[in-house]
């Protein structure tokens, strides 16, 4: 009877820090909120902890838009693999992302089937840069300078590769970067 006791209060207390040792597993980088594009439901990072993170802010009235199809694209090959696209609309980048966050997830859905997770709109560009992007910025020295800005994250949440706007999905560094990414462990 004793050692049921013991174990009873062995089994609660592995229980009860089962949730700080979760969030503690989650790197720093990933640890923000946004609201999910569609719904508005509140968004950790890190669930996606683990995974190859391409993050990208995206625009719907730019030229660069039709790069939607080749995120798209790299989400479905290499999704099984652990590649999470993110997208981040954004209207800091000429005013291309004006509509409501409804009308962006229906222009996403609808124009190019988008299934990859998109967050709310969120601050790119200073003096207003959500803290997740500017620990990207710090992190490779490159900030955004227009929309489809691409951002690498390894699984551990640690190393962290940039990508121009004009650096389309298919571009064969990306694709080995991202393949690159998802080999290691």
């Amino acid at each position: 009877m004793r050692h049921l006791h013991a174990l009873v209060v062995l089994v609660a207390a592995l229980a009860a820090t089962t949730p700080a040792v979760a969030a503690a597993a989650c790197p720093p980088l990933l640890d923000h909120r946004f609201p999910r594009l569609q719904d508005g439901a509140p968004q950790s990072l890190c669930q996606f902890r683990g995974k190859v993170l391409l993050v990208v802010n995206t625009a719907s009235f730019c030229g660069n838009t039709p790069q939607y199809e080749g995120l798209e694209a790299l989400h479905e090959k290499y999704g099984p693999r652990g590649l999470v696209v993110v997208g981040f609309p954004s209207n800091d980048f000429g005013n291309q992302e004006p509509g409501s966050e409804a009308e962006i997830a229906d222009f996403c859905r609808l124009t190019y089937g988008i299934r990859f997770p998109m967050m709310g709109k969120t601050d790119i560009a200073p003096p207003r840069t959500h803290p997740f992007f500017r620990a990207l910025v710090a992190r490779t020295g490159a900030a955004p300078r227009w929309n489809f800005h691409k951002y690498l994250i390894d699984r551990r949440g640690e190393a962290v590769r940039s990508f121009d706007s004009q650096t389309k999905p298919d571009h064969r560094d990306l694709v080995a970067a991202v393949e690159k990414a998802l080999a290691a462990p």
